[in-house]
C-alpha cells in the first residue's frame, strides 16, 4: 500500500557443528521474518565448502518448494534473506540476496539489512579501480569492500573488521565463508541482530528473536553495535574493535517493523506498543465510545490506549491476509481500491459511535484518508485519529523508505489541524518525541529518531543527494 512504510530486509544464518539439513531450518526461520520483506528471498547453503543457492522474487513459500529445498542439499552452514528494496531496483534479480561472491581467496555469501550512507562514493571509487558491479544495491558495495580487504588480511573476519572502517550507515550482516559464519552489526546498531542456540548446539543469527522461536532455538543475546561474532568449528568468538560508539537503534522497529512476539535489546515489542498506546491516552484524552486499531501494528497501541483510558476496545477492521504489504498500485484510484480490498470495516463496532482510530504512522496521508472514509461510510459519527509515532518531517537514510520531505504530509502542511482536515478526521494527535523514546522500557540502547527530529546519530548526506546512488545506477 502506497502510504505504508517498509523496512529493507531480514537476515538469518545458521552454523551447525555437524552436516545436517540446515536448509529446512533456514526456511522456517525465513518464513518467520517474512514481514520484514516481501519482494524477494534467498537461501545459500554451504556443504564442505561447496555453495548452493536459490533466490528469486516472491514470498518464501512461493520461492522455496520442497523440491528446491532438497536441491540445496545437506550442509552445516546457511545464510538467508528476505528483501524489500529501499536501495536497488526491486525488479533486478541481481539484487536478490544472499549475494554469492567468488573471489581469489575463496567464496563468500552475504545478506544485509540496512542502508549505507556512502554507497555512491564507494561504488564510484571501486569502479574507477576496475570493479565490475552486476546489481544496483549497496549490499554489493559491502561485498566488494570485504573482498578488497580480504586481499590484504589473513582471515575473512579481519577483512570485515577492516572494511567496517570505510562503510558508513546501517548494516546488520550475516556472512558465510567456506568454514565460518559471521554476524556483523554497524557501530550504531541501527538495525537489530541477535544470536541463539539450538538444542543440538547449532549457532544461529537472526534479525529478530521470533525467527529463533520458529526453529526452537534459545535466545542467547543481541549482537552489540559494532561487534563481529564468528562461529566456526573452533567455537564462537567476538571482535569488538568497532564497539563503544553511541548507539542509535531505529525506534520504528518497536513502533511498526518488528513482529510483536520479538524481543529486541531486552525489550518486548508487544509491550512497547501497549506503552505507546498508554502514552497516547495520557497525551490525547478524547471522549469516545470505542477504540480501534488499524491492522496490524496499530492494534496493540489501540489496546494500550483502551486500557489506559477506560474506553472499550473494539475490532474495527477485518484484514485480508492474502494481500501483502507490497500491494502497490500506480494511480490514486487504484490505491483506494487496494485499501478496500485489504481492509473491511465491521459495521456493528463503529456504526453510530464516536471512534478513536489508532495507526502507527502517517506518511503521505492518502491511505489514512481512505480508511477514514471507510469508517464514515460504515456509520461512525465521529472519527478521531491518533498515531503511535511523531510526525515524519525528515527522510531516513538507514533502511526505511521514508521519502523526501516534500512528499511527507506533516512537512508539506503547516499544522496538525491542516493534516486532520486533509485526511477527513474530527481530530488528530501524534505521540510526542519524548514518549516514543520511552516506549521500549529498559531497552539496552539509545534510539535514532532523526525522521521525527532531524537529529541523526551519524553524519548524513545532503538530502538533495539522498537518492544519488540510485540515480547513478538508473542512468547507467
Amino acid at each position: 500500500m502506497s502510504d505504508q512504510l517498509h523496512e529493507e530486509c531480514g537476515v538469518f544464518g545458521i552454523f551447525d557443528p555437524v552436516i545436517s539439513n540446515v536448509a529446512r531450518s533456514t526456511y522456517f526461520a525465513l518464513y518467520a521474518l517474512q514481514h520484514r520483506g516481501q519482494e524477494s528471498c534467498g537461501i545459500a547453503v554451504n556443504e564442505d565448502g561447496v555453495f548452493r543457492s536459490h533466490r528469486a522474487t516472491g514470498l518464501v513459500p512461493e520461492v522455496f518448494t520442497s523440491e528446491i529445498l532438497e536441491k540445496l542439499g545437506n550442509g552445516n552452514i546457511a545464510v538467508a534473506h528476505v528483501r524489500y528494496s529501499t536501495t536497488g531496483n526491486a525488479n533486478n534479480n541481481n539484487n536478490v540476496q544472499p549475494l554469492v561472491v567468488r573471489h581469489v581467496k575463496g567464496t563468500m555469501a552475504i545478506a544485509h539489512n540496512g542502508n549505507l550512507t556512502n554507497a555512491y562514493e564507494l561504488r564510484r571509487q571501486y569502479e574507477l579501480e576496475g570493479a565490475i558491479f552486476h546489481g544496483s544495491s549497496d549490499t554489493e558495495v559491502i561485498a566488494y569492500a570485504i573482498t578488497k580487504a580480504r586481499l590484504e588480511t589473513g582471515s575473512i573476519e579481519e577483512a570485515i573488521e577492516k572494511a567496517m572502517t570505510s562503510i558508513k550507515g546501517a548494516y546488520s550482516l550475516v556472512v558465510m565463508s567456506p568454514q565460518k559464519l559471521i554476524a556483523v552489526r554497524d557501530p550504531q546498531g541501527f538495525r537489530p541482530l541477535c544470536m541463539g542456540r539450538t538444542q543440538d548446539g547449532a549457532v544461529v543469527f537472526a534479525s529478530e528473536s521470533c525467527a529463533l522461536d520458529s526453529i526452537n532455538a534459545d535466545f542467547v543475546r543481541d549482537i552489540r553495535p559494532g561487534e563481529i561474532v564468528v562461529a566456526s568449528s573452533q567455537g564462537v568468538r567476538t571482535i569488538e574493535t568497532h564497539c563503544g560508539q553511541k548507539s542509535g537503534m531505529c525506534v520504528f522497529e518497536f513502533v511498526y517493523f518488528a513482529r510483536p512476539d520479538s524481543v529486541i535489546e531486552g525489550a518486548s515489542v508487544y509491550e512497547a506498543r501497549l506503552r505507546a498506546g498508554a502514552f497516547l491516552a495520557l497525551e490525547h484524552p478524547i471522549q469516545a465510545d470505542v477504540v480501534i486499531g488499524v491492522p496490524d501494528s496499530g492494534l496493540d497501541a489501540a489496546l494500550g490506549y483502551a486500557r489506559q483510558s477506560g474506553i472499550p476496545y473494539g475490532v474495527g477492521f477485518v484484514k485480508n491476509r492474502y494481500v501483502g504489504r507490497s500491494f502497490i498500485q500506480p494511480t490514486q484510484g487504484q490505491r483506494e481500491d487496494a485499501v478496500k480490498i485489504k481492509l473491511n470495516v465491521i459495521h456493528s463496532v463503529v456504526e453510530g459511535k464516536r471512534v478513536i482510530m489508532i495507526d502507527d504512522s502517517i506518511v503521505r496521508g492518502t491511505t489514512s484518508a481512505t480508511i477514514v472514509g471507510l469508517l464514515r461510510e460504515a456509520g461512525a459519527t465521529e472519527v478521531h485519529m491518533l498515531v503511535s509515532s511523531p510526525p515524519f518531517i525528515n527522510p531516513c537514510y538507514f533502511g526505511t523508505d521514508i521519502d523526501s520531505r516534500d512528499k511527507l504530509i506533516a512537512y508539506r502542511l503547516n499544522s496538525v489541524e491542516d493534516i486532520a482536515k486533509e485526511i477527513g478526521v474530527d481530530s488528530l494527535g501524534y505521540l510526542s518525541v519524548e514518549s516514543v523514546n520511552k516506549i521500549a522500557k529498559n531497552a539496552n540502547c539509545m534510539f535514532c529518531d532523526g525522521c521525527f527530529t532531524g537529529h541523526y546519530p551519524i553524519k548524513t548526506p545532503d538530502e538533495r543527494h539522498k537518492d544519488k546512488f540510485e540515480e547513478k545506477i538508473i542512468k547507467k
